[in-house]
């Protein structure tokens, strides 16, 4: 059987990228489950891109909150919440509480503080919800993927890439395997024009002539 050193040259770097590629998709089916599975269990997930917690709460990092009846609130407690109308904030806070206090008309009135602001928050609120996310745990650095997710170039440049190197490992699997098809044909046509030649025995060839004579000279 002949050997083919340019085909074991080959077959490394296609492993290599083999497994770069089943890596690749394992470590993103883990991330998405990771991120998936804790809305089973009644979690919500937010990511922090701000700075007023850090100490406690990074940027970049990403909370992991479960709804709490308001009722059951504390001082001290982490929620996410959208400030009042005319906080001039349209973004969600995420925020300690530090004060609750009864509001006029009933209800209760929270003030809230970033554990990095040297102040509380300059607005009061009430909670309409009978239920609020309050923070349970949080993952430093996850939430930075987001962030850069946000980003429309980053985004593309994050996706199209792996999925442009995907397109040309197919394509060159593809080339390789019509080549290995052509080649193959081209050795048994070879092995075949060989074998052809070498059952032609002159001595057999002179023998049937030979008899092709006596047959005729009779």
């Amino acid at each position: 059987m002949s050997k083919n050193p340019h085909r074991r040259r080959t077959s490394a770097p296609r492993r290599v990228a083999g497994w770069t590629l089943t890596t690749a998709i394992v470590l993103v089916t883990l991330f998405c489950t990771a991120w998936i599975a804790p809305s089973l269990f009644g979690f919500s997930r937010y990511v922090i891109t701000g700075g007023s917690m850090t100490g406690t709460i990074d940027k970049g990092s990403v909370v992991f909150e479960k709804p709490t009846s308001v009722e059951d609130l504390e001082v001290g407690d982490i929620i996410t919440y959208l400030p009042p109308a005319d906080a001039g904030n349209e973004s969600l806070v995420t925020h300690r509480i530090i004060k609750m206090e009864p509001a006029e008309g009933g209800g209760v009135l929270f003030t809230t503080k970033g554990d990095a602001n040297p102040k509380p928050d300059p607005w009061h609120f009430k909670l309409v919800d009978e239920k609020q996310a309050v923070v349970q745990y949080s993952v430093p650095h996850v939430g930075w993927v987001f962030i850069a997710l946000a980003d429309r170039t980053t985004r593309m440049l994050i996706i199209g890439i792996p999925a442009s190197l995907i397109g040309l490992q197919a394509l060159s699997q593809l080339f390789g395997a019509l080549r290995r098809s052509e080649k193959d044909d081209a050795e048994i046509t070879a092995d075949a024009g060989e074998g052809t030649s070498e059952e032609i025995d002159p001595t057999v060839t002179d023998l049937l002539e030979s008899d092709r004579l006596a047959v005729a000279d009779a």
